[in-house]
């Protein structure tokens, strides 16, 4: 039985894609560019901030990214102010992790999201305390899909990574996992699709948390029906 799950924050935990489309749209009307739809902020996201202000600057036709550094200091000022912007939970979650809870099973968050704003966004939605960790980017901690940041969080609790679930929405995520040394599960509530999680063969793809309450049963036998294998 896994001891330890592993949750990406953006597209896995919560709905954070009105934030991130207005903080992004924000950002680029200071240049004269924009707006960019939610299709288009799906795919430019997972990367960090850094990397969704470079391929949106991009998109927009700033091939030289001649306001890139600009649109980095406007981008975390306009972050602060839209940060929890029309944020949920995605439906089943909540009860989930509550589930896991209950089970003994620790739980943490693993995302590329700034540190500061990744706290923000999780307590506001679950609680302070809720999760046992959180982990975003920076603090010397070294993006996703480097391993570190899930390499940690196993040796801080004290199980093998052969003990952990990774769960994540993206290619990124499949990698982290993969990385690790962890199974993996695709979920496809998020925002990319099945076919991009498929090339990565993670162990489970669901499109619900109850499809994988059954491995927490230890009194079952069956796997999730929606199994990547």
């Amino acid at each position: 039985m896994y001891q330890c799950c592993i949750f990406d924050l953006d597209g896995t935990i919560i709905n954070t894609l009105h934030s991130l489309k207005k903080t992004v749209n924000e950002t680029i009307k200071q240049f004269g560019y924009g707006p960019i739809d939610e299709y288009h902020v799906r795919y430019f996201v997972g990367d960090g901030y850094k990397k969704l202000v470079e391929r949106t600057l991009v998109y927009c036709g700033d091939t030289e990214l001649t306001h890139y550094e600009e649109a980095l200091t406007v981008y975390d000022e306009m972050f602060k102010k839209y940060c929890l912007y029309q944020m949920e939970p995605y439906a089943g979650m909540p009860d989930f992790l509550k589930m896991l809870k209950e089970k003994g099973i620790r739980i943490a968050v693993v995302t590329n999201k700034a540190h500061d704003r990744a706290v923000e966004c999780v307590e506001t939605v679950y609680g302070p305390g809720f999760f046992d960790k959180i982990t975003g980017e920076g603090k010397g901690m070294k993006c996703k899909p480097d391993p570190e940041g899930a390499l940690k969080t196993a040796e801080e609790f004290h199980v093998e990574p052969s003990e952990c679930l990774y769960f994540g929405d993206t290619n990124t995520d499949m990698k982290t996992g993969i990385n690790a040394g962890m199974d993996t599960v695709g979920v496809l509530w998020g925002f990319r699709d099945r076919e991009e999680l498929e090339a990565f063969k993670p162990k489970y793809i669901i499109s619900h948390p109850d499809e994988i309450r059954s491995l927490f049963n230890e009194t079952s036998e069956n796997s999730p029906a929606s199994a990547g294998e």
